[in-house]
């Protein structure tokens, strides 16, 4: 399989503002499509900014699928011959709003991903998602995805892994939380030990500036199936393309060494009591 370009379009947008944020995003597309992208990555809730000052406000932003926002990806798509994931306030067909990554080609909605895990405030607002994660076959090869906080659910990684996803895209705005000196974010380690893990790319595209007094990490990087990243976070973790070049079939190969794959050397049936509560302890038994 030969060489794709994944790029990750680090953004300042503005809550409230869908117009502008079109723009602005529409704006990085070309960019990127113009550095020879093949796949393009948005933030998390790219039309609509994140810092709501309540549910209310989120249900104004929100857009159903066939809205001006996404119907705006796929001609960027169509335009540029290329695959796009972005981060969307979605109003579903049921009414209901939620923080979804949708996955437009030049054919259209390919894949539509509801947030499942909520983070913090989220979850006054949103509905949470209730179905596995998509992995979808295109022109460049299998890509899952998820949005921002799932990442902290290696379980949930997993399931996208096993489902044989080459590239993993996830939609984020990481809020910038202090660390030590030196540190490079936790967000971007965790990109890292989810790409190494599952031997699958990883690309997290973050947001930049800040939204009503909330700063952004910054962290928008691509991470290969070794866990080593091809490109990101940006040096200033200022707004920007990381892009990098990424032989996506190279994610088809579980096998580490000789004598391991991370796939088939799992054990599922010691996993169970993870996903069951745990049995008391017969008192004969102590």
């Amino acid at each position: 399989m030969s060489l794709t370009s994944v790029a990750c379009c680090q953004l300042a947008l503005a809550v409230g503002d869908p117009d502008g944020n079109r723009a602005v995003a529409r704006r990085a597309v070309e960019r990127a499509a113009a550095a020879g992208a093949r796949v393009v990555i948005l933030p998390e809730l790219t039309n609509s900014g994140y810092v709501f000052r309540d549910r209310a406000e989120a249900a104004g932003l929100a857009e159903p699928l066939d809205g001006p926002t996404v119907e705006g990806w796929i001609a960027s798509a169509r335009r540029h011959g290329l695959i796009l994931v972005g981060g969307l306030c979605e109003r579903d067909e049921d009414g209901l709003i939620r923080n979804s990554a949708v996955l437009v080609d030049a054919g259209g909605v390919r894949a539509v991903y509801r947030k499942t895990h909520l983070w913090d405030l989220e979850k006054t607002v949103f509905t949470p998602g209730d179905e596995l994660p998509p992995v979808v076959d295109t022109a460049v090869g299998r890509i899952g995805l998820l949005v921002c906080y799932d990442l902290k659910f290696p379980e949930w990684v997993r399931t996208v892994g096993l489902r044989g996803a080459d590239l993993l895209c996830v939609p984020t705005n990481w809020p910038l939380s202090p660390r030590p000196a030196g540190e490079r974010p936790a967000e971007v380690t965790r990109v890292q030990a989810s790409a190494s893990v599952n031997r699958m790319f990883v690309a997290a595209c973050d947001r930049a500036g800040p939204e009503r007094g909330v700063a952004w990490v910054g962290g928008s990087v691509v991470a290969d199936p070794d866990g080593f990243l091809l490109a990101g976070p940006r040096p200033a973790y200022d707004e920007g393309l990381v892009i990098a070049e990424c032989r996506l079939g190279d994610a088809r190969s579980k096998r580490v060494g000789a004598h391991n794959d991370v796939h088939a050397d799992r054990r599922p049936e010691l996993y169970r009591s993870i996903l069951e509560p745990a049995r008391s302890a017969d008192p004969a038994e102590v």
